[in-house]
C-alpha cells in the first residue's frame, strides 16, 4: 500500500474520535506503531517537535489549542512548515474552510466521514 512507513499524529479532544481515525488509518495500511495521538494542539505540537511526523490529522475545535492554531503554529515554524495537515471538523461553514485554506491546510474533511473519504484526502496529500 505504501503508507506503512508514514508517521501520523491524530489530534482530537474526543478519545472516541481519535480511536475511529486510528482504526480507519489501520484499514488503509498505516502501521499502528506509527500512529500517535494527542488530545489538543498543545500536546500535539510537543509530540511533533519530539518526533518525525509525516501527516497531521487534526480536529478544529479543541480546548487549550485549536486545530487552526496548531496549523498556524506549524506553518510559522521553518522546520515544520511543509508538514501535511488534514483538518477534521464538524464545521462545514464556508468561512471556516476559507480560513483553514488561507492558514495553509492541505486537505479538509467534514465529520461524519468514512474510511473511503479519509483515504481520498490522504491520496491527495500523498499522491502515488
Amino acid at each position: 500500500m505504501g503508507y506503512e512507513t508514514k508517521k501520523v499524529i491524530v489530534v482530537d479532544d474526543s478519545s472516541v474520535m481519535r480511536q475511529i481515525i486510528k482504526n480507519n488509518l489501520k484499514q488503509l495500511g498505516f502501521e499502528q506503531s506509527n500512529v500517535v495521538d494527542a488530545e489538543d494542539g498543545e500536546q500535539a505540537l510537543k509530540k511533533i517537535n519530539e518526533d518525525t511526523i509525516d501527516l497531521v490529522i487534526s480536529d478544529w475545535s479543541m480546548p487549550k489549542m485549536t486545530g487552526i492554531d496548531l496549523l498556524i503554529a506549524i506553518r510559522a515554524d521553518d522546520a515544520l512548515k511543509e508538514l501535511p495537515f488534514l483538518m477534521v471538523t464538524s464545521e462545514a461553514d464556508k468561512e471556516k474552510i476559507i480560513e483553514a485554506v488561507q492558514a495553509g491546510v492541505n486537505q479538509y474533511i467534514v465529520k461524519p466521514f468514512n474510511t473511503t473519504q479519509l483515504e481520498e484526502k490522504i491520496k491527495e496529500i500523498f499522491p502515488r
